[in-house]
């Protein structure tokens, strides 16, 4: 019996951001703007979701006077995304 994918990773924007903090201590908003291709808008709105979720830490602060917004992962994020990972494996076996 396959398992349930996490509905909140299984959508390509989150589970793009996800994937690309999985890999660094944590990312400028600009960062996974540039990485995923998304507008600043849809990204801001899954952000908040995965944010929402405990999926994610955002930092915000000022540099040079601009706003900075800083992500990065949780371990309930890290945890989720590797539950996601093996679920996603597991339907890429050959089933009896």
């Amino acid at each position: 019996m396959f398992s349930e994918l996490d509905p909140l990773l299984h959508q390509q924007l989150r589970l793009s951001v996800v994937s690309l903090l999985m890999h660094v201590k944590e990312a400028e908003f600009t960062y996974i703007r540039e990485k995923t291709g998304a507008t600043a808008g849809n990204l801001s709105v899954q952000i908040n979701k995965l944010t929402e979720a405990g999926y994610i830490e955002v930092k915000k602060s000022f540099r040079d006077n601009y706003p900075l917004t800083k992500c990065n992962i949780t371990d309930n994020g890290r945890k989720a995304f590797e539950k996601y990972v093996k679920a996603l494996q597991d339907y890429l076996k050959p089933q009896p």
